[in-house]
């Protein structure tokens, strides 16, 4: 452990039409480079459906190293491509992305308007859950989380954290939750500034996303940009 990050918690305000406006948290996080060369660290959401071979194969084919935040339900569904994960340890670093993919949120806050865990003892389940499939997929326990939408409460927040596992943030969203074009996603990857945490997903193949993904990653590499992974980093105050 080498590098060390610090974390920005961003207030987000999200309206809802029964309630007054609330605010969630969506932490940021940073990473700083060691030894004068430009660094960044790719991270991955694995949500749930298939995985995106073109992004992966990328990856193994270009030596590229990446922290992977995948579901219980996506482990299960893609048991061949865990495998494949798993041979690539040297690459691949695979973390809790939660059980059912279902927001770190107490209340009845909609993030994105997805519907939230709601209680503690479900987010804790959906936590607990998500790390027991990730150990039992790769033999290896997380240490990191991140929730769905990657939004949460403060109290959520702090359950987690009594847990033992660090909050995954980021400071680059580089595919918009796998919505953006190839273009725009290529750019804003390829837009990273050393230090960054890049946030995109490896869940999505049929969307036209995942190819930016791989041409912004490669854009940093030619730039010179070195990949590290969260396991690779330790965390402090900003």
């Amino acid at each position: 452990m080498r590098r060390l990050t610090f974390a920005i918690l961003a207030a987000v305000t999200l309206a809802s039409p029964a309630v007054a406006k609330t605010h969630l948290v969506e932490p940021h996080m940073h990473i700083v480079p060691v030894g004068g060369v430009p660094e960044v660290a790719l991270t991955l959401d694995a949500c749930m459906g298939a995985a995106d071979m073109r992004i992966i194969k990328a990856l193994i084919d270009n030596g590229v190293p990446a922290t992977i935040f995948a579901t219980r339900r996506w482990l299960l569904h893609n048991p061949k491509v865990v495998h494949l994960l798993v041979s690539h340890a040297d690459l691949f670093e695979i973390e809790d992305h939660g059980a059912e993919h279902i927001p770190a949120v107490i209340g009845s806050e909609k993030p994105y308007g997805i519907a939230p865990a709601g209680t503690a003892n479900a987010v804790f389940n959906e936590v607990l859950g998500g790390a027991q499939a990730v150990q039992a997929a790769t033999g290896v326990a997380p240490h990191w989380y991140r929730g769905a939408t990657a939004l949460y409460s403060k109290d959520a927040m702090s359950l987690v954290a009594t847990m033992g596992y660090r909050i995954g943030g980021f400071s680059l969203n580089g595919d918009i939750g796998a919505s953006a074009s190839e273009k725009t996603t290529e750019t804003r990857i390829a837009s990273a500034r050393s230090g960054d945490v890049i946030i995109s997903h490896v869940n999505q193949p049929t969307r036209p996303a995942g190819a930016g993904v791989v041409a912004g990653i490669l854009a940093l590499k030619a730039k010179g940009f070195k990949f590290v992974r969260l396991e690779d980093v330790t965390e402090t105050d900003d």
